[in-house]
């Protein structure tokens, strides 16, 4: 069938200027573009299938859904049989962040497109961190070119955690109020800052306040175990959905409140299992439950899906195929306040829609965006130009000096043979850590690192002032057992550079090779680069294509693997030691901080 170019001109006209076309498609007094017979409607709406279904489609939305298209046939339609096969919505991701695919927006799209992703909710405060506001509309008007709906929320903590990060930039209340102006915010992004929330600080208040005031959706972020008075203190400052549960009562929590529970499956974040009980196990209603993926890996993305992945493992837990579509279409879509354009296969609504083989299996044949073919067997089949991001969004890596293996010592206090130290310890598959505590030699005045009970150093290297500040820690759960280091500039969520290593040479030439670079991630082992991805781009993405960079990250986690770690995605979770606002014990320019009390600590207990 004719595939037009992807350039975001293809947005179809609102649902009122074409009510009249759609109602003379409908009632067969004008022929429809597309035409797609015997379908079985997985109506989200009704929660039914429904067999022997015809669609009829007309300016990129649907005018007739039911037995029988053929009075809207003519000589120009063009008629695709489905076959039987299941006629699913185009799936919605409630929750995500383009940059931790290491690509661009462009590239997210055109790796996400052929797993039947044609709506997603961004959230770019990674680039926010490195440019600003300018980085925000960056990214804002690049998702406005894309041929699939990729709105975009505004950025609340930049820093995440005030006093306790120093980002490149800073965002607040006035260029909030402003970004509600701009034609794709469909909202404030996930609020991290949760004690500021509980205790009305005023930048949190005034944030949020915008947001309602324009009437657009507040995301949330209550990192915490806490259900008691401050997570009562967060609902009522405005929040209203939440993908930071873990448990059940977690999610139980956040629906009885009044909040969407967003369960998330990203690369490392298995969340969905224990939360999707509170439905499966204890009867909750689900329509207040949505499906997400948070941060996606472009390895993940290109080998194993996006959100047909999410729904896969959702089935996989015990949901009914069609309750666990809605939790990935109309009930994201109701959440946002695009019920009647988005989310549903029904009369007036986006023609964005999948033909699916085996619902259960998610086993997606064609995925229709705006009513035009976009992929097919897994391959994409329309043509999506790059977008040329300006040079003030590259050369963002200055760290102010030549990084040295001695700035990576830790001195031990004076006359110390050993010293009881705090240790980040990784969790796999979840994004809190563990606040450890270890003792551990010290020799010749330095405090030496214990390979052999998995305890390596962990530094974040200042990157946007190039003031050249080190500051040290230690981290366990990585498993390295060769001399190596991990560099990256990609560090949740004020993005200064995060180097874990046993090798302090080997830190050092990997800090300096991403210096050289302008960011990425780059693995060092015994003086010799094993593995690099380039993210020019904010020193947060890639400007090459999905698959290419999928290569690499592949790349790298085979190397990791063979210097002995074997978490899974453990790149992800090596970006994340520097997210200040998920509990227990991160690392920051600042210093070590215990996010359980949002102090900072002593390295030596």
């Amino acid at each position: 069938m004719a595939q037009r170019p992807a350039n975001g001109a293809g947005k179809p006209r609102p649902w009122a200027q074409m009510a009249t076309t759609l109602v003379d498609v409908a009632t067969g007094r004008r022929p429809a573009d597309l035409v797609v017979r015997n379908g079985r409607w997985v109506n989200v709406h009704s929660g039914e299938v429904i067999p022997g279904t015809d669609l009829a489609i007309a300016g990129g939305r649907f005018a007739y859904c039911g037995p029988d298209a053929s009075h809207a046939i003519g000589e120009g339609t063009t008629v695709v049989d489905a076959g039987g096969r299941h006629l699913v919505p185009g799936l919605c991701d409630g929750h995500m962040h383009v940059e931790s695919g290491m690509v661009t927006v462009t590239e997210f799209c055109r790796a996400v497109i052929p797993h039947g992703t044609t709506s997603m909710f961004i959230d770019p405060h990674e680039i926010a961190n490195v440019l600003g506001l300018p980085g925000v509309r960056l990214m804002h008007d690049e998702a406005l070119a894309m041929p699939v709906n990729v709105h975009v929320q505004m950025p609340s903590c930049v820093p995440s955690a005030p006093g306790l990060e120093n980002p490149g930039a800073t965002l607040g209340v006035a260029e909030v109020a402003e970004a509600m102006g701009w034609e794709n915010i469909i909202g404030l992004g996930e609020v991290m800052n949760f004690p500021g929330v509980s205790a009305n600080d005023p930048k949190m208040a005034g944030e949020i306040a915008a947001t309602m005031k324009a009437g657009k959706t507040v995301g949330g972020h209550y990192a915490s175990p806490d259900l008691g008075l401050p997570f009562a203190g967060y609902v009522a400052g405005g929040p209203e959905d939440d993908h930071e549960g873990t448990r059940a009562a977690d999610a139980i929590a956040r629906v009885r409140l009044g909040m969407k529970a967003m369960l998330r499956l990203g690369s490392a974040w298995f969340d969905v299992a224990e939360q999707v009980k509170a439905v499966t196990e204890q009867g909750i209603d689900p329509r207040n439950f949505i499906l997400c993926t948070d941060d996606s890996h472009s390895g993940t993305l290109v080998n194993e899906g996006h959100m047909d992945r999410v729904l896969r493992h959702a089935i996989a837990q015990g949901l009914k195929p069609v309750t666990a579509i809605q939790m990935a279409t109309l009930n994201t879509a109701q959440h946002f306040g695009l019920e009647r354009e988005i989310g549903s296969i029904a009369p007036g609504r986006s023609a964005d829609f999948l033909i699916v083989e085996d619902l259960a299996g998610m086993k997606i044949d064609q995925v229709y965006a705006r009513g035009m073919l976009a992929a097919e067997a897994g391959k994409l089949v329309i043509d999506i130009p790059p977008y040329d991001y300006p040079q003030s969004a590259r050369n963002t890596v200055h760290v102010g000096r030549t990084i040295e293996a001695k700035d990576f010592d830790i001195k031990a206090p004076a006359g110390a043979n050993e010293v009881r130290a705090r240790v980040i310890g990784v969790i796999e598959n979840q994004a809190p850590t563990k606040a450890l505590e270890a003792d551990l030699p010290v020799e010749e005045g330095l405090v030496a690192m214990d390979r052999a009970n998995d305890i390596c150093q962990i530094a974040v290297v200042e990157r946007h002032k190039g003031t050249g500040k080190v500051v040290n820690a230690l981290v366990s759960g990585f498993g390295y057992k060769e001399d190596c280091a991990l560099a990256s500039t990609v560090a949740h969520d004020s993005h200064h550079m995060i180097v874990v290593g046993t090798n302090k040479q080997d830190m050092a030439l990997a800090a300096n090779r991403l210096a050289e670079v302008g960011g990425g991630v780059v693995l060092f082992s015994k003086g010799r680069e094993l593995a690099l991805v380039e993210m020019p781009i904010a020193g947060l993405m890639s400007d090459e294509r999905a698959e290419i960079v999928a290569a690499k990250a592949g790349r790298l986690t085979e190397a990791m693997r063979a210097c002995g770690c074997t978490l899974n995605n453990a790149y992800m979770q090596h970006s994340l030691l520097a997210l200040v606002v998920i509990p227990e014990l991160r690392i920051s320019d600042v210093g070590l901080v215990d996010v359980r009390t949002f102090e900072k600590v002593e390295l030596f207990v």
